[in-house]
C-alpha cells in the first residue's frame, strides 16, 4: 500500500536512479507547464527536477501572496527564486485582475503591503519585515468601480451569523443568485452559526469541503438509475430529456419546485438533484435531440473531470477551501485574534502565512465584500475578543465603532450605514504588558507581559493546571486547548488570583469558563486537592 507521497518519491528515485527510464521519460514529455509553482513542496520540486533533467523547456505559473499550505511542506522560494535558477527564463508579471472591482482589489493590495509592518511586528515578538525582502505584486482593477468594502463588529458570534444572513437576503432580492454569494471562515467549526442562521432565513445553502458532487450519495444513486433506464426498453417513458430525467430523479424523491423547508443537509439533497435536472435542461435546450445516453455520457466526462454544475444555494466555505474558487458576493467572517491569526500561529512566518490566508479571501469576491467580527462567542458574553490585526490600517478611520455598527469604505473613508444593533460606544483599551506598558496581542496579551519581559511562573502550580486541563479535556472529548491553552493556563501560574474578580481578570476567561472552571481553577491556585473526576461547579 502507497500513499500519494510514497508514490512521488518512488517516481523521483526510479528517474534517479535508472537512466533508462530517464530517457524514456524525456523523451515522451518535453515541456512542463506547472500551475499554482507557489504550492510546490521540496519533494514535488525534486521530482519535477527528475523529469525536466539538463533541459530548461518549463513554464511555472504561481503567486507567492497565494501559499497557504506550509503545513504540507509547500514553499513560494521555487517560485521567487526561479529567474535566479533559469537566468535565461522570462518573466512575465500579470498584474491585471479582471475579477474583482478596483475597491476589492484596492483592499487587497493594502492588505498584502502591510505584510511585516511595524504594527505587525510588534505583536509578533521576533518579527522580521517580510516586505523588506521582496516587493510584493500590485495588482491593477481592470473592472468598473463597485459598491467599496463594509466593515461590521457585532456583539456575538449569533448576532455576526444573523447580520450576515439578513445582508444576503437583501442581495437575493436584490438579484444575486445565492449560488453567487459564499460565507468564508478560517476553521469549519465556525460554519455552525452560519447554517443555523441561514437554515433559519429559508435560503439554501451548501457546505463545500466534504465529499465531491459525484461521489455524494444521491447523486451517485440518481446517476446509477439513470444509466439503468439507459439500459431498460421501457415504452411509457416522457416525452423529452427533461421530462425523462425528472421521471428518474422521481424514483430518489425528487420533485420538481418542490423544495423541502427542513434542515440543512436535506435542503442541500435536494438541491444537488436539481443541479442534475438543471444539466438536463440545458442540454435539451442546446439540442432538442438529446436523449438520456447523452446525457449519461455527459454525466460521465464531468465526473471524470470533475466539472460540477452549479448547485443552488450560499457556498459556505473554510478559507483554504475556497482557493480558486470566486462569487459575486464574499462575506469574510469571525475576523478576531486567535481565530486570524490563528492562535497556534506564532513565528513571524506563520503570521504573514494567515496574512495569506486573508488575502486569498478577498479576492476571491467579484463585486460584494464584507468583512465582520464578534466581541464574544455567545449572546451576553463578554465582549473581550479584538479584531483581527489584519484589518489594522485598512478599516475606516471613524474613531471607535459602535455596537452592531456597520462600516464601509477603504482607509480613510467616511462611515457606512448601520445594519441593526445597540449603539453603545466602545472604547476598549488594548491590552499592554503589566511590566513595561507595550501594547500586546496573542498569547502574550493572555499572559498580560512580552515574551521577554521578566514573569514570575509558579512552576509547580502551572504543572498542576496542565494536569487537570488534561483530564478535563479527555471528559469532554475535546482538545486539551479548548478547556485553556497554554498561555491562560501561564497567566494563571503567574497571576495565582485568590478570588473571582482577580480570575475573570485574566484574558482569556470569560464567564463560561468562570462558570465551568472557575471553582476548579481557584482551588487549584489555593493547593486544595479537587475529588477525583468532579465536575466543575459555577462560581455563582
Amino acid at each position: 500500500m502507497l500513499d500519494f507521497d510514497d508514490l512521488l518519491l518512488l517516481t523521483a528515485a526510479v528517474i534517479e536512479e535508472h537512466r533508462w527510464v530517464a530517457d524514456e521519460l524525456r523523451a515522451r514529455y518535453r515541456h512542463f507547464v506547472v500551475d499554482e509553482y507557489q504550492d510546490v513542496n521540496p519533494l514535488q520540486q525534486r521530482l519535477l527536477e527528475a523529469w525536466v533533467g539538463e533541459r530548461d523547456s518549463l513554464c511555472v505559473v504561481g503567486d507567492a501572496n497565494q501559499t497557504i499550505y506550509s503545513f504540507t511542506g509547500a514553499s513560494p522560494r521555487y517560485l521567487l527564486e526561479f529567474p535566479r535558477r533559469f537566468p535565461e527564463a522570462q518573466v512575465v508579471r500579470l498584474v491585471r485582475d479582471y475579477r474583482s472591482t478596483p475597491q476589492v482589489v484596492a483592499l487587497a493590495n493594502g492588505l498584502i503591503a502591510r505584510a511585516g509592518t511595524v504594527g505587525d511586528s510588534a505583536r509578533t515578538p521576533g518579527a522580521v519585515p517580510v516586505a523588506s525582502r521582496r516587493e510584493p505584486l500590485k495588482l491593477v482593477a481592470q473592472r468598473p468601480d463597485g459598491p467599496v468594502p463594509v466593515f461590521a463588529e457585532r456583539d456575538s458570534e449569533p448576532e455576526e451569523a444573523v447580520a450576515v444572513t439578513r445582508r444576503i437576503r437583501a442581495l437575493m432580492d436584490a438579484g444575486v443568485a445565492a449560488s453567487e454569494v459564499a460565507v468564508l471562515y478560517r476553521v469549519n467549526a465556525q460554519s455552525e452559526a452560519y447554517e443555523t442562521a441561514i437554515a433559519a432565513a429559508g435560503i439554501p445553502y451548501l457546505v463545500r469541503g466534504g465529499e465531491r458532487f459525484f461521489d455524494r450519495p444521491e447523486v451517485g444513486e440518481a446517476i446509477r438509475l439513470l444509466r439503468a433506464a439507459v439500459r431498460s426498453a421501457e415504452g411509457d417513458r416522457p416525452e423529452g430529456l427533461t421530462a425523462q430525467v425528472a421521471d428518474v430523479l422521481a424514483a430518489v424523491g425528487w420533485r420538481a419546485g418542490d423544495p423541502p423547508s427542513g434542515s440543512g443537509a436535506e435542503r442541500e439533497r435536494w438541491e444537488n438533484l436539481a443541479a442534475l435536472a438543471r444539466l438536463a435542461d440545458d442540454m435539451a435546450a442546446a439540442d432538442p435531440g438529446a436523449g438520456l445516453d447523452r446525457f449519461v455520457a455527459d454525466l460521465a466526462d464531468r465526473a471524470a473531470h470533475q466539472h460540477i454544475p452549479t448547485v443552488e444555494g450560499v457556498t459556505l466555505a473554510s478559507l483554504h477551501a475556497a482557493k480558486g474558487l470566486e462569487w459575486d458576493a464574499v462575506f469574510l467572517v469571525g475576523l478576531v485574534e486567535g481565530t486570524l491569526p490563528i492562535i497556534h500561529a506564532q513565528t513571524p512566518a506563520q503570521i504573514e502565512e494567515e496574512r495569506r490566508l486573508l488575502y486569498v479571501g478577498i479576492t476571491r469576491a467579484r463585486e460584494h465584500l464584507t468583512l465582520s467580527w464578534a466581541l464574544a462567542r455567545n449572546e451576553g458574553g463578554r465582549r473581550s475578543r479584538r479584531p483581527s490585526r489584519f484589518l489594522d490600517g485598512l478599516m475606516p478611520r471613524s474613531g471607535a465603532s459602535a455596537g452592531g455598527q456597520a462600516r464601509s469604505g477603504a482607509a480613510g473613508s467616511g462611515p457606512g450605514e448601520p445594519v441593526g444593533g445597540g449603539q453603545r460606544s466602545r472604547n476598549r483599551a488594548a491590552v499592554r504588558c503589566r511590566v513595561c506598558g507595550r501594547p500586546l496581542a496573542g498569547p502574550a496579551a493572555r499572559v498580560g507581559r512580552c515574551d521577554d519581559c521578566p514573569g514570575d511562573v509558579d512552576q509547580a502550580l502551572f504543572d498542576r493546571l496542565r494536569a487537570w486541563r488534561s483530564t478535563r479535556a479527555k471528559e469532554q472529548g475535546a482538545p486539551a486547548y479548548v478547556v485553556f491553552t497554554d498561555a491562560t493556563l501561564m497567566a494563571i501560574a503567574e497571576r495565582r488570583p485568590t478570588s473571582v474578580p482577580e480570575l475573570v481578570s485574566i484574558p482569556g476567561i470569560g464567564q463560561a469558563k468562570l462558570d465551568r472552571y472557575g471553582e476548579d481553577v481557584l482551588a487549584l491556585v489555593d493547593g486544595r486537592e479537587l475529588p477525583e473526576s468532579a465536575p466543575s461547579q459555577s462560581t455563582g
